[in-house]
């Protein structure tokens, strides 16, 4: 069955079998599985810190391991060569990224936009007031991340091409110190590394991604796995959303819970939440729209090596293991 054939029985939910060899699915029908995660994947370093995945999972007879990446794009590497088996939440353009290399990953959900939760920061003395200003300037970027269209999006509103400026591929942690030392004029980065910039340096927000770029963040897994194992799918799926929820409804709570974890102090927490939806919803394929435009973008500016259709992708529908 062709992928494409696939996505229009999505209801039908987890028709993998037909895209994988039989031996995929016992080869990863493992008890141990291996989570990715990044600093920003807030609702599963919650449930990593109380232990509910472990405690949920135990009765069907799997144990969890936790791998840290500094960014999305080494981590769906990792999905893609069978290092873990299940990804947190990664910017909408990641996938995108993946796709173009032939990785075989299964959209598990998605949050709904956040679009105000990554932004281009310059220093509050600089010259530059608009995106337009930055013909010719140096920024500090992380390829592949949200940041990057963002990058791109905002560079064409402005009339201007992603060549017209020099991009710098740092990961966050080195963004801002080029950034800090004047390295860069400009740092595109998102939460929680914009807000804890915000509060520790003298910044303005250049844009931001409204109007520009929705950040819609995706769980994803990977296709021999989700073959496997529907049923921890459906777990996971059912504590991200539950965890969401209650991220929204108890800001001061949930950020005083993250700032030992992550080494922020709340206040810088509650900024960073307060621009993430934390909204965990199924992943429809009539919602890939910018999905589609992210890529071809991509693909315009060079960065991609061949065109990607984002509706060749296979969707797990919850309620379905």
């Amino acid at each position: 069955m062709r992928r494409r054939h696939f996505l229009g029985m999505a209801p039908a939910a987890l028709g993998l079998g037909a895209l994988l060899p039989a031996s995929a699915g016992a080869q990863n029908a493992s008890k141990t599985i291996r989570i990715g995660y990044q600093k920003s994947s807030t609702l599963l370093t919650i449930l990593k810190a109380n232990g509910t995945l472990e405690k949920r999972l135990a009765p069907l007879g799997t144990t969890l391991s936790w791998h840290e990446f500094t960014s999305g794009l080494p981590l769906l590497e990792a999905l893609n060569v069978g290092g873990v088996d299940l990804s947190a939440d990664v910017a909408d353009t990641v996938p995108v990224f993946a796709q173009a290399a032939g990785a075989r990953l299964v959209y598990v959900a998605q949050e709904s936009p956040s679009p105000s939760a990554q932004a281009i920061v310059v220093h509050t003395d600089s010259p530059l007031r608009r995106v337009s200003d930055l013909r010719g300037r140096k920024l500090a970027v992380t390829k592949a991340a949200g940041v990057h269209y963002l990058l791109i999006a905002s560079l064409e509103k402005a009339g201007l091409k992603f060549s017209d400026v020099e991009a710098a591929y740092l990961s966050p942690a080195d963004g801002r110190a080029a950034f800090e030392r004047g390295s860069v004029d400009a740092w595109v980065t998102w939460d929680p590394f914009l807000a804890g910039v915000q509060r520790q340096s003298q910044v303005r927000i250049l844009a931001d991604g409204r109007g520009v770029a929705d950040y819609q963040r995706y769980y994803l897994a990977a296709a021999s796995f989700a073959q496997a194992r529907p049923e921890v799918l459906q777990v996971v799926f059912d504590e991200l959303k539950k965890t969401g929820t209650q991220a929204k409804q108890q800001p001061a709570q949930t950020a005083a819970f993250l700032a030992p974890l992550w080494g922020l102090d709340a206040e810088t927490i509650a900024l960073a939440n307060s621009r993430r939806s934390y909204e965990v919803r199924a992943v429809r394929p009539e919602a890939l729209g910018e999905q589609q435009r992210i890529a071809d973008a991509f693909f315009a500016a060079g960065l991609l090596p061949k065109k990607v259709n984002t509706s060749d992708v296979a969707i797990w529908t919850p309620g379905q293991a």
